[in-house]
């Protein structure tokens, strides 16, 4: 019961982050994915199963609010949450330089799957991108190592 608690708490969370900036600025949540995010928080601390269901049901709400093609966003972050799962149990991606090339990667990753079935199913929507999509593994990297840091430190992230 304590994970599904920490489950609907970390989709809640990213959905009210992801609505604040979209508030802001319509662009920014290109530009920090913060479902994303909490599928890796989750393949760091609760291993590739949980962060491979967070991926599927993070996805799909994200895929919710775009005009893209449903499920797409969905199937990205299922296979991006559980290879960070199996990565982060085989490798020690805490210090702050590993967990930025960590997220870089996962991210780089997650756009290029995106992108493939993009392509594959409407194309059209490739086309359609903006361009703040490329800075999105740099700007997440950045702002995730931060982040987990910060949950480091003050004891609530367990390593």
């Amino acid at each position: 019961m304590k994970h599904f608690v920490e489950f609907c708490l970390g989709i809640i969370i990213a959905l009210a982050l992801y609505t604040f900036l979209g508030k802001i600025y319509f662009s920014l949540p290109q530009l920090i994915n913060f479902f994303t995010l909490v599928v890796i928080y989750f393949a760091l601390t609760k291993g590739k199963i949980y962060a491979a269901c967070m991926g599927t049901v993070s996805g799909l709400i994200q895929d919710s609010f775009s005009l893209g093609v449903f499920g797409v966003s969905g199937l990205a972050k299922t296979i991006m949450g559980y290879s960070a799962g199996i990565i982060s149990q085989k490798t020690n991606v805490l210090p702050f330089f590993r967990n930025f090339i960590f997220i870089f990667i996962l991210i780089c990753v997650e756009i290029i799957i995106s992108l493939f079935f993009y392509y594959f199913i409407a194309s059209e929507y490739v086309k359609d991108m903006g361009f703040l999509v490329f800075f999105q593994p740099l700007s997440n990297a950045f702002f995730g190592s931060f982040i987990f840091m910060f949950l480091r430190k003050i004891k609530i992230f367990k390593s």
